[in-house]
């Protein structure tokens, strides 16, 4: 399962998955999550620090992903949107702001992530097999030409 990225905004991804749980209860299996992770400040030419003030240093990142899946695992595709949000460095003594992962909602994820266009997102997806591609290249044309209604990721699996 080699991922490939997609090549759709993941703001349109994300309301067609919204808009389509309104119309009709979706066959997707929807995880979303966050964290804060500390990072190392990279060594860059721009920033003009020197080794000591980077050891000193950290960055702060809010990580968010959303997972999306058909409900039937044996269908073989996972699509996954990830948001990378950097706060900023912190000072040596302010304390970490480093927190466990953190379920939320799909709404959660929306609006404070995607609807904002917070950070850096990206779309990848992987495919256990050509049959599983075929039926994601499915959903991704309903999803970019925004067709909804009942059955509609119903059909993906039944191709």
């Amino acid at each position: 399962m080699e991922p490939f990225p997609v090549d759709i905004d993941p703001k349109q991804i994300v309301r067609w998955i919204i808009a389509e749980h309104r119309i009709t209860p979706s066959s997707l299996k929807i995880v979303a999550r966050r964290t804060a992770e500390e990072r190392q400040i990279p060594a860059r030419a721009d920033l003009h620090l020197g080794d000591e003030e980077r050891e000193d240093l950290s960055e702060i990142a809010t990580v968010a992903t959303l997972e999306i899946a058909p409900a039937h695992p044996s269908d073989g595709w996972l699509m996954t949107i990830v948001v990378e949000d950097e706060i900023g460095p912190r000072g040596p003594g302010r304390g970490t702001m480093v927190e466990d992962e953190q379920p939320i909602d799909l709404d959660s994820f929306y609006s404070q992530f995607i609807r904002p266009e917070r950070g850096t997102a990206t779309v990848v997806a992987q495919a256990n097999d050509s049959e599983a591609e075929a039926r994601l290249s499915s959903l991704l044309a309903s999803i970019e030409n925004d067709r909804h209604g009942p059955g509609v990721v119903k059909q993906e699996r039944a191709k």
